[in-house]
């Protein structure tokens, strides 16, 4: 994957205020405008200026700006995009020697080019959805328990 398909960013304070303002905007717009599926937005404030954007594309720039708002980095990579052992575990939050054993356990699908290993973004994350869905479950389960027993 080469340094353009992997685009990262992190807000300064001044972004982060941006963001919140801005997402706040788009969340009401959407939630407004269900139906839309093409959203035009107005540049520079010269109605003449107008782009048309996918209805995803906006739902994914709300996403964008959540995370800038809570002050946190943002990358964009496309799902067809292969990444090193590195990249992957970068954006798992995982050390490199952690997610080659998710590798060689088949956790999470890859290739080998020669002797080094191709993690497909997309595998890596639906391992991370998988995951992420299973630690919920696993702490409902917990609290559940907590209930039962009077504990809460």
């Amino acid at each position: 994957m080469s340094a353009a398909d992997f685009a990262s960013f992190r807000p300064d304070a001044a972004e982060v205020q941006a963001a919140d303002v801005a997402l706040r905007r788009v969340k009401r717009y959407l939630s407004t405008h269900v139906d839309e599926h093409a959203i035009r937005v107005v540049v520079g404030g010269d109605p003449d200026d107008t782009l048309s954007l996918p209805r995803g594309a906006v739902e994914l720039l709300a996403r964008v700006l959540a995370h800038m708002a809570s002050g946190q980095g943002v990358s964009v990579v496309p799902s067809h995009a292969e990444l090193t052992t590195q990249q992957a575990a970068d954006l798992l939050n995982v050390s490199r020697p952690y997610l080659i054993g998710l590798l060689d356990s088949g956790e999470i699908d890859h290739r080998k080019v020669g002797k080094h290993r191709r993690v497909r973004a997309d595998s890596l994350l639906d391992y991370q959805r998988k995951d992420d869905r299973e630690r919920r479950q696993a702490a409902d389960e917990l609290t559940e328990l907590n209930r039962e027993m009077g504990l809460d």
